[in-house]
């Protein structure tokens, strides 16, 4: 990459408490200078963001790939074309694939396309599945995927059923610094259920999914983090019980996190009278009171993540009656307008408290090294703007796939660029 400077960028990293307009030199993928009125070396691509925000390199840490095994969705390459255009430098994906993430072999082929797509400008961690298959019988061989890279791991479309299955897990889990990441639901509660149980589910006459089947999970799920010492993450949080389980949780000192998508904090259940099954995800949308609730939690601090729960679905498949089509949206490219719209504007958030949510509390999550906005420091930024109004038209999504219920739909903040790994890519 030749040398690249972005004049009147505002540029905002909550890991420093900086909040200032500059410009920024990049040469041979480091950040050279910061400071005003830099004079641009010969050879140099020059953009004028014009008071767009540069933040440190977002991450969604629950995302999935579909590759290997469901390249009909989506592939590797298509779905990091899609981050990068969504304004995320990095992914983590879920080991729903076939075969599963459960052998350092799947792990060390992610990494590999990885690499292919995009002169590998996009970061991927993958995370491995706790149990072979996803099965809830067998615990994977942790060491092994350690080894190989893996973040995290999570049965991820299943919860970990078996309370000892789950407790080893988060035992041995802990010899390696990486959290369990549970999808919430006890399915004996949930079964056969395909949306919010409630008025609207028997308005509509639809099986429903209770909130107690999040919290009853989550509520044994931190006993046996009490019992291990494990950490444990909360995948997509959606009900305002499983809410005020972990923040008592958190209040009593645990290593206790969780994330919401941004779709459980901007839709309610009375999105499914439609029958557009692209409000059909699992878990289901809820009610507005629990709506309100991951709007609450995110804003008192008690959700330290925002991640989009990506689940690319060929049109064919969600293209047939409710109760059959496959649970899921894609993410990625709404995600930055979702949450300037429905948290940023209306004051629950600042953007430096939303930035947070997407850069310093997944790598915190994960484990991964902090990226900073810093002379001498490596270039990783998102680059948006907060400002800018648009409209949503999935046909113009960089995702294989175009489920998303949000097509239409004005927003409020844009993403126009990412800088990582040498590689820039304006949109």
């Amino acid at each position: 990459m030749k040398s690249t400077l972005f004049r009147n960028a505002r540029i905002i990293d909550p890991s420093q408490k900086l909040d200032t307009s500059a410009d920024i030199l990049i040469d041979k993928g480091i950040i050279k200078k910061i400071g005003k009125d830099i004079e641009a070396p010969n050879n140099t691509q020059v953009y004028d963001l014009q008071g767009a925000v540069v933040a440190p390199g977002f991450i969604d840490m629950h995302v999935h790939l579909r590759e290997p095994g469901y390249e009909h969705k989506a592939t590797i390459a298509s779905e990091l074309t899609a981050a990068a255009a969504g304004g995320f430098v990095g992914v983590a994906c879920m080991p729903n694939t076939n075969p599963a993430i459960d052998d350092g072999s799947i792990v060390r082929y992610i990494k590999e396309q990885a690499a292919k797509a995009m002169n590998g400008m996009i970061d991927v961690y993958p995370i491995a599945a706790v149990t072979k298959n996803r099965e809830g019988r067998q615990i994977t061989e942790m060491a092994e995927l350690s080894d190989a890279g893996v973040v995290g791991f999570s049965d991820d479309g299943n919860p970990v059923e078996n309370t000892q299955i789950m407790r080893i897990a988060l035992e041995y889990a802990k010899m390696f610094n990486k959290p369990i990441i549970q999808h919430a639901e006890d399915k004996a509660l949930s079964h056969g259920g395909v949306m919010n149980e409630g008025f609207v589910s028997t308005t509509l006459g639809l099986p429903g999914i209770p909130t107690i089947a999040e919290a009853v999970m989550i509520q044994r799920d931190i006993m046996l983090t009490v019992y291990s010492g494990g950490k444990y993450h909360v995948a997509h949080l959606s009900t305002q019980a499983g809410l005020h389980l972990i923040r008592e949780a958190k209040e009593s000192g645990l290593p206790v996190t969780c994330e919401v998508t941004p779709h459980h904090f901007t839709l309610t259940d009375e999105e499914v009278r439609s029958f557009d099954t692209n409000t059909k995800m699992h878990p289901p949308l809820r009610s507005q009171e629990d709506v309100d609730a991951m709007k609450e939690g995110l804003r008192d601090g008690t959700i330290d993540v925002i991640a989009t729960d990506h689940a690319p679905h060929s049109y064919d498949e969600k293209e047939v009656e409710y109760l059959y089509a496959p649970f899921g949206i894609v993410g990625l490219e709404t995600a930055i307008g979702l949450s300037v719209t429905e948290l940023v504007k209306p004051g629950i958030l600042t953007i430096s408290q939303m930035i947070e949510k997407f850069t310093v509390n997944p790598r915190r999550v994960m484990d991964l090294p902090q990226v900073i906005i810093k002379e001498g420091e490596k270039a990783c930024f998102t680059i948006f703007k907060p400002e800018e109004e648009w409209t949503v038209d999935i046909q113009k999504f960089k995702s294989k796939s175009k489920n998303s219920p949000f097509h239409g739909r004005k927003l409020t903040g844009k993403p126009v660029g990412v800088v990582n790994n040498n590689e820039v890519m304006m949109n």
